[in-house]
């Protein structure tokens, strides 16, 4: 959770140049801090268990598990 510290990030996008690009993006800015990056659902549903980011732009259209499913 953030602390008034840098917002804490996880990227998760199946297509690498678009996950890459949002990370490179992300990362330059100073108030930013990308914590993970996951290429599917479910790999970002543990991700996401191990990091506890404060924000996690995610592409609705994954294999498996997608971004607009619910995560339990």
């Amino acid at each position: 959770m953030n602390n008034g510290g840098p917002i804490r990030i996880m990227v998760v996008d199946d297509h690498p140049v678009v996950r890459f690009g949002l990370v490179a993006m992300l990362g330059a800015q100073p108030d930013f801090i990308v914590v993970a990056q996951a290429g599917t659902g479910e790999e970002a549903i543990v991700l996401f268990r191990q990091h506890q980011p404060d924000v996690c732009p995610m592409d609705l259209r994954l294999p498996e598990i997608g971004g607009a499913e619910p995560f339990v």
